[in-house]
């Protein structure tokens, strides 16, 4: 049969189906459910996708103007899957309290299948024993308070490298300002520390342990994996159209993991040989692999659980989100330099000039804190989190919900919600002094969750904090920035699962 003709035949047969789920009528002992209600314009068999993809469009902020129609809580239809849209603190917080568990799965995706070992990371894996445990080793080994503070010395040892090879490029530049690229700088900076904390290597700089190629090749997979986690895969939605990868996005995925796949490998193979030659470090000096390969040593990591998805797991969510995020502060504070001055007025008062930044001078810090948290209010590492699946039916803001729907949790537009924060779209630090002063971003209050709440929250929230709060605190207390030309930064956004900063970041930095 002609492919053609194939195709024409399924979809005849799909819209037939299609048809008849529309009309039936739905009911639980009797009683009329309640539906969410669901934006104009859905086609027959492919729902509302083409309100959704299409050129650089943005996922979050066209699902934000629906909400503006259709309000808070709605439905779309994505291919032959559905899936809820939540845009208030309202909504959220029914879902991730009294639902939360009812909404504790992932979907399956082609994203999750070839990137993520069919399912083996544990952020891509459904709701289980296998993800309890793995939840579990992350929270209480290897992201602990406890383990974080053994392991302070790696990110002030990695800052201190990142800012001594900034001043170098400004001592040769004839000690004037000298332009960088702080995009790349910070990405190389934060991927040094995950990977000196995961592995125990520097990737960047004149220390380096290893060779340029391998490090581009890892910080270009880990790109490339966030490009193609947030890309609309069409077989997600009509998986009947699996088989033809229309896009070339499952043998792109496919490449990507296979590139990581080889450099983890490599890592586990160094730290097995070092153990074959009885070079154990010390706990305080062990890094992520170390201590899983004694957890597995000692039998408290069961023999099927695999450490290479681990450290997968602990490298995507470290590195790309928070050079993102550091990116983003930065470029809001170029483009308004009263409040780069003022965080830099704090800096000289809470530490003075004679002594470099520490993570016990953070809670001091207390207008630097209120940066982060602005920043991450405007531009959320994940704007729409990552995607919930319905285990059982439920019901959430009266409406129904049956087992199989997928949440979609749109942060970005709940983190601008004038309702609660006044004129929601400017950056406004002062706020979280004063207004909002009480507001935490670890996911206790809904309407400021950067890093999710319950059980899918980040676990990693502390760790990026930290490194967050010192790599800021430390570039302004030692250097004055500025942009070339004393142009405002372009705050383009990118498409992605991220919020990307759609151009480089140039800064003229003197020390």
């Amino acid at each position: 049969m002609d492919p053609s003709q194939f195709i024409a035949i399924a979809l005849f047969f799909s819209c037939i189906l299609l048809y008849n789920a529309l009309i039936k009528k739905t009911s639980i002992k009797g009683n009329q459910i309640k539906e969410a209600p669901e934006p104009d314009g859905a086609w027959p068999i492919i729902g509302h996708l083409h309100l959704l993809g299409g050129g650089d469009q943005l996922l979050y902020r066209t699902l934000g103007a629906m909400a503006d129609k259709y309000g808070p809580a709605f439905t779309i239809r994505l291919g032959s899957r559905r899936a809820f849209v939540v845009s208030s603190w309202e909504v959220v917080k029914e879902c991730f309290t009294i639902n939360d568990k009812a909404l504790a799965s992932r979907p399956i995706t082609v994203a999750a299948k070839h990137m993520g070992y069919n399912y083996a990371v544990f952020g891509f894996a459904p709701y289980s024993s296998f993800w309890r445990e793995m939840r579990k080793i992350a929270t209480l080994e290897l992201l602990s308070n406890r383990r974080l503070e053994m392991l302070k010395h790696v990110r002030a040892s990695e800052v201190d490298t990142g800012i001594r090879e900034l001043y170098n490029l400004w001592a040769n530049n004839s000690s004037s300002p000298v332009v960088v690229e702080l995009k790349q700088w910070l990405e190389d900076l934060t991927l040094n520390v995950v990977v000196r904390m995961v592995a125990g290597k520097r990737y960047f700089g004149s220390a380096a342990a290893s060779d340029d190629g391998e490090a581009r090749r890892c910080q270009k997979a880990i790109n490339q994996f966030f490009r193609l986690i947030g890309i609309f895969v069409v077989s997600d939605a009509l998986p009947f159209l699996g088989w033809l990868d229309l896009q070339g996005h499952e043998r792109a995925m496919k490449n990507t993991a296979k590139e990581l796949d080889a450099i983890l490998e490599g890592w586990l193979d160094e730290h097995r040989q070092r153990r074959v030659s009885a070079e154990i470090k010390d706990e305080g000096e062990q890094d992520f692999i170390d201590v899983m390969l004694s957890l597995k040593e000692e039998g408290r990591l069961a023999a099927h659980y695999s450490i290479h998805r681990f450290v997968q797991a602990l490298i995507l969510g470290g590195s790309d989100t928070t050079a993102g995020t550091l990116t983003w502060a930065i470029s809001l504070l170029l483009n308004n330099r009263p409040m780069l001055k003022k965080a830099q007025e704090e800096l000289d008062l809470q530490v003075g000039k004679d002594r470099q930044v520490v993570d016990s001078d953070v809670k001091n810090l207390v207008y630097l804190q209120a940066i982060i948290k602005e920043t991450l209010r405007l531009y959320p590492a994940g704007p729409l989190l990552g995607p919930r699946e319905a285990m059982e039916d439920c019901q959430v803001a009266g409406y129904h919900l049956p087992a199989g729907t997928r949440l979609i949790v749109n942060v970005w537009k709940i983190q601008r919600d004038p309702r609660v924060w006044t004129n929601p779209s400017a950056f406004l630090p002062e706020r979280f002094l004063t207004s909002h002063a009480d507001v935490d971003v670890r996911g206790q209050q809904f309407e400021l969750i950067p890093f999710g709440s319950g059980r899918r929250s980040c676990p990693g929230v502390s760790f990026a904090l930290q490194v967050l709060h010192l790599t800021l605190a430390r570039l302004l207390h030692s250097f004055d920035l500025a942009t070339p030309m004393d142009q405002p930064v372009d705050l383009t956004e990118s498409s992605g699962l991220t919020i990307p900063k759609a151009t480089p970041l140039e800064a003229c930095a003197s020390y």
